[in-house]
């Protein structure tokens, strides 16, 4: 076999407004769900239901939260993106990058979500952005949605929970479709659309109960109204520029029994079946029969319409992006069909977050998404985050090229299985604010930034030695594994 990857694999990296651009009062920008992220110091950073309550808020608490002064908004203020792309972009191309997703900014567009008349300062930045990344020799991979729903859409609407949310949404997604018809080929609807359990806040922008809670009835017919929305905005490419590419993306963890019992590995299938109804809807244009009867066992009531089932079926995606940074282990004397129910591998090492290390959760990802859809897949994220330390101007970060190394040599054998890949994204491949913790702390880049958790630094970028690694990978095609 070939140890080079396709000729037209894409080798690149990504990123999301939300964490990068800064600026959040510039230009006319609204104020979104991302920046009211405050930075916490004495995060426990093992602690997955902390991260969980991270980005959520009840009204008042997000009222008191606009206006307070005396906290630290990272996502405010990124890697200051918005003044630096022209330079930031020139560092990727001289790693010869092929690829370079990002994020429209939905308030820097329409700052409250429901002007029926776009903001010309902030698509001017996105036309010059775009135009920039294809000047640099690279894809545009665009998301369209990535948890910065304007913040005035919860106060008002509760976000995604709204059918009005539906319209609003349309109208930001035809003015990007309709600006960009020849310029973006491959589209990405939605953000991790199965990722709500972790990233609630984000995901949704549906405020809290007055318990600090969000129903699962609320959550799961917020995302119905999510899957009509990646129907709408496929319907509307196919009548702008039918050869646009809208893609899906989900955060995928493969599920491995805990040991051999039958219960377990019965409940490792069923969890891994209930990974698939979302893409299920996606593709084959339905709701499976798993996702019904976990909506019946949980009491969970649907509000669709005959109409949105239609164009659902009708309009289904052209392929898949897929974020992978661990695997599952489940238990079922302990672990539920709750998206949220499962532990860290315990036969894999982990970075001080807890995320577990399994290169090999990644062929089972892409093969079992190509098996089951016979689409293209996108891997829109993969890295390693660490709390990199910067000596004599770069970073000696081998733990990130023996990371990468093993996860891009699983993709490189799904290929050989059969998969169809379209590219690779390694996320935040300069460094930029962690979605999860609001940290420059974690930190994914091949490209330093000078910037500590609370925006102290000299915010210059330099080289770590994965920049050299990635760049020798992508000049090679591959080979240089």
């Amino acid at each position: 076999m070939q140890k080079k990857f396709p000729k037209d694999f894409l080798w690149g990296g990504a990123t999301a407004a939300c964490q990068l651009e800064g600026a959040f009062d510039k230009d006319g920008r609204g104020l979104s769900v991302s920046d009211l992220h405050d930075y916490k110091k004495n995060l426990d950073r093992m602690s997955v239901g902390e991260t969980f309550k991270e980005n959520s808020n009840t009204i008042q608490e997000i009222k008191e939260k606009m206006n307070d002064e005396s906290l630290y908004f990272p996502k405010r203020y990124g890697i200051n993106f918005y003044n630096t792309y022209k330079e930031d972009l020139a560092l990727l191309k001289e790693m010869g990058f092929q690829n370079f997703r990002f994020s429209f900014s939905w308030s820097r567009l329409f700052p409250t979500g429901t002007e029926t008349e776009v903001n010309k300062e902030g698509l001017q930045f996105y036309i010059d952005l775009v135009d920039e990344i294809i000047k640099n020799g690279m894809e545009p991979i665009a998301s369209i949605y990535h948890y910065d729903l304007p913040i005035h859409l919860t106060l008002t609407e509760d976000g995604f929970l709204s059918k009005n949310i539906i319209t609003y949404f349309e109208r930001f997604a035809k003015v990007l479709l309709e600006t960009f018809k020849d310029k973006i080929k491959y589209w990405i609807v939605i953000n991790q659309i199965n990722l709500f359990p972790v990233v609630l806040f984000g995901s949704f922008g549906i405020a809290d109960d007055e318990n600090g809670h969000v129903s699962d009835q609320k959550r799961y017919n917020a995302l119905h109204n999510q899957l009509v929305i990646c129907a709408k905005v496929k319907k509307m490419a196919r009548e702008i520029n039918p050869t646009m590419q809208i893609g899906t993306m989900v955060a995928d963890g493969h599920n491995y029994p805990i040991n051999c019992e039958p219960e377990n590995i019965k409940l490792a299938i069923k969890k891994n079946r209930q990974e698939y109804w979302i893409t299920d809807v996606q593709f084959r244009g339905e709701y499976p029969k798993n996702a019904l009867n976990f909506f019946e066992t949980n009491g969970i009531t649907i509000d669709w319409t005959q109409e949105e089932l239609d164009l659902i079926k009708e309009n289904t995606m052209d392929y898949l992006a897929i974020s992978y940074y661990f695997s599952k282990v489940v238990d079922h004397k302990i672990h539920n069909l709750k998206p949220e129910s499962y532990m860290t591998n315990p036969k894999s090492k982990a970075n001080e977050w807890g995320w577990s290390i399994d290169p090999v959760g990644l062929y089972s990802t892409i093969i079992n998404y190509w098996d089951r859809y016979n689409k293209k897949i996108l891997i829109a994220e993969n890295g390693f985050g660490y709390e990199d330390k910067l000596v004599n101007d770069t970073v000696e970060d081998d733990y990130r090229i023996d990371y990468l190394t093993d996860h891009i040599k699983e993709v490189k054998e799904a290929i050989d299985d059969g998969a169809e890949m379209i590219g690779f994204c390694s996320w935040g491949p300069i460094d930029l604010v962690s979605s999860g913790t609001a940290e420059m702390t974690k930190r994914y880049g091949f490209i330093y930034v000078d910037r500590d958790d609370f925006g102290n630094g000299t915010q210059k970028r330099y080289f770590k030695k994965s920049f050299y690694w990635y760049k020798k990978l992508i000049s090679s095609n591959g080979e240089s594994l």
